[in-house]
């Protein structure tokens, strides 16, 4: 069975405009918004059960479930959430999408292990680079390490306001003034 390496990133986006064109106030928050997992830390791998279960693709050893995820502290003013993990090295340095998710409700503050493997009424489903609108775990080549990216986005969109199966790039360019 090959070794793999998974290196996991877990990113907040936040953008915040206050105040007007002569100046500008920030408070800053006590805690800042962030999203974490228990079945990780930052920069360390993922676990085989992550990985994809594709077996057409000796390089997907895993069970395809998704890691837990939660997060605290969202911005005020947000009204829904967008999350992508993204494997940058993948495809020869052109990146892979594994998973593209938005529509979040506020109230919603992280999903189960497991739960973002399958469709859910807590998301809309976007489209990554397999066209899956589900979570689709890695299938890292041998030899160096690949990273994955977990980005949680803060919107003040509401969590309709957006149609299902937008790719990253896609979803990105309706958030464009609105995270």
């Amino acid at each position: 069975m090959p070794t793999q390496r998974f290196i996991v990133s877990l990113f907040v986006a936040v953008a915040v405009i206050l105040g007007s064109w002569c100046a500008v106030e920030v408070a800053i928050a006590a805690e800042p918004f962030m999203l974490t997992s228990s079945a990780f830390q930052d920069g360390t791998p993922l676990q085989k059960k992550n990985s994809g279960d594709r077996k057409d693709n000796p390089n997907c050893v895993g069970e395809n479930v998704s890691p837990p995820l939660s997060w605290s502290n969202p911005p005020a003013g947000s009204k829904s959430f967008a999350l992508t993990m993204v494997d940058p090295e993948g495809r020869g340095g052109q990146g892979v999408v594994h998973w593209v998710a938005y529509g979040i409700s506020v109230s919603v503050t992280g999903f189960a292990e497991g739960e973002v493997s399958k469709p859910s009424e807590k998301y809309v489903g976007g489209k990554g680079s397999a066209g899956a609108g589900t979570y689709q775990g890695p299938c890292t080549p041998r030899g160096a390490p690949h990273h994955y990216t977990f980005t949680l986005i803060a919107t003040d969109l509401e969590p309709t306001d957006l149609p299902p199966g937008l790719t990253r790039e896609e979803l990105f360019a309706k958030l464009t003034g609105h995270t």
